[in-house]
């Protein structure tokens, strides 16, 4: 059932009372008749539209990620006085189109008024002139400087997220400790940490899936990209023509395919994996010592928030060190949606410091808000170190004219079915080259 604004009932309320008062004095004047009074309307419901993968929370149902945003929004409904309706992506609804393809189409039939974008999405929308300008709120003059680097496009803000999404490997701490291993910091480490493992009756040291290994790519592609001093010129130089995104990727690749040519990767299973469904049993039985996840993971105990081991969660192997893999998605709004103020409004008050604190403490999770800070669980303080440091790599970025997420995701799994390097490098080139055009 739809949620009546309260605003409403007020104004029909009024409306009522205010006929019944005026049929009093007529009947009591005698001066009009009291068949000719037209009541007041009330006001026309007003609504706001969200296509988004998730449908609004079943109160009784624990989704602690689906009830901080659903807060937020009755956050939006109550000092509006709008009410949000949820429009749901399902695969079974769409069949074989994928949440992106059917976001791509609503979005360009300006069939909704927010909605809730991948990276890879958010970027081909923008670049359309398909979304809204969101640097004029309130709001966003709170953001961190990483949310305006990954999500402007031709000058624009397109997207706020409500979280930053840090991507990190989980370890088990006591199986490291069996064997005195620290835990690397460097590809040439974390080599020999498997080597280990292996050598000591690990089958296969790394579990993995089709969706993640990517997080290895970019934390030894874009290491000194983002963490030197010519960030920006390097961004160009590859927007341009002039510096290859295969130049950068090369060492990514070619350290997975060493992870798979000594077996510390089951290239096969991963291939053919869904996140989590085939290493998190494992993981958590203490057959495998590695595996990578998302900063949320290690908060519900649905994922790897509940361990019998020690956990913790450390950055990716890189030239720099341990290196976080951040990426995210964020609301946008249709640029000719129907409710377009309303919208906008809704997002003023969703992405506000105010409303984050409450989603980051929901979550616990990294706010896009400079001014919002909550305690992580004591696993993932290695990896929220080195962010709250300011050393990590972006794994989306709307400033880039090759989309990063989505595109390095599906050229690793041609690497996981055989395609050598130099034909993932090749896939690369090709990308870029359709993107100069």
């Amino acid at each position: 059932m739809k949620k009546i604004a309260k605003g409403n009932i007020q104004r029909w309320t009024s409306a009522c009372l205010a006929v019944f008062m005026l049929l009093m004095l007529s009947a009591c004047g005698g001066q009009e008749d009291p068949k000719n009074l037209i009541p007041e309307k009330p006001d026309e419901e007003r609504v706001v539209n969200l296509f988004s993968p998730m449908e609004k929370t079943d109160p009784n149902a624990e989704n602690v990620a689906r009830t901080a945003s659903d807060l937020t929004v009755m956050m939006a409904e109550e000092a509006l006085g709008v009410t949000m309706v949820y429009r749901t992506y399902t695969a079974e609804s769409y069949q074989d189109r994928t949440y992106d393809e059917v976001i791509l189409d609503r979005a360009r039939n300006n069939m909704d008024d927010l909605y809730l974008l991948n990276s890879d999405t958010l970027l081909t929308l923008g670049a359309e002139g398909a979304l809204m300008d969101l640097s004029g709120l309130d709001s966003a003059k709170n953001l961190r400087e990483i949310i305006w680097t990954a999500n402007t496009v031709d000058g624009k803000l397109i997207a706020i997220p409500q979280e930053v999404v840090a991507y990190g490997l989980f370890v088990n701490k006591d199986m490291f400790d069996q064997y005195q291993l620290s835990l690397p910091e460097t590809p040439e480490e974390f080599l020999k940490c498997c080597q280990t493992f292996k050598e000591n009756g690990v089958e296969t040291p790394i579990g993995a899936n089709r969706w993640w290994l990517e997080t290895f790519v970019f934390a030894q592609a874009y290491a000194d990209l983002y963490n030197g001093e010519n960030t920006e010129a390097e961004i160009a130089a590859l927007n341009s023509g002039e510096a290859r995104y295969s130049d950068y990727m090369r060492s990514g690749f070619e350290f997975l395919q060493t992870l798979i040519d000594r077996g510390y990767i089951d290239a096969e299973k991963a291939l053919v994996s869904e996140a989590l469904e085939a290493e998190r049993e494992d993981f958590l039985a203490g057959k495998i010592p590695i595996v990578m996840a998302y900063w949320g993971a290690a908060n519900t105990e649905t994922a790897y928030g509940k361990t019998d081991f020690e956990m913790q969660v450390i950055g990716f192997p890189s030239s720099r060190g341990r290196m976080p893999v951040i990426t995210m998605t964020g609301f946008g709004v249709g640029a000719n949606a129907e409710h377009a103020e309303d919208a906008m409004r809704v997002m003023d008050i969703i992405v506000s410091d105010k409303a984050l604190q409450v989603y980051a403490e929901t979550n616990r999770v990294i706010s896009p808000s400079k001014n919002v800070k909550v305690d992580c669980v004591p696993a993932l303080t290695p990896l929220n170190d080195r962010i709250e440091e300011g050393v990590y790599v972006l794994g989306s970025n709307a400033t880039m004219k090759v989309e990063q997420w989505g595109n390095t995701c599906l050229i690793v799994r041609e690497l996981l079915g055989g395609a050598t390097v130099d034909e993932c490098m090749a896939a690369f080139d090709a990308l870029q080259a359709a993107a100069l055009d």
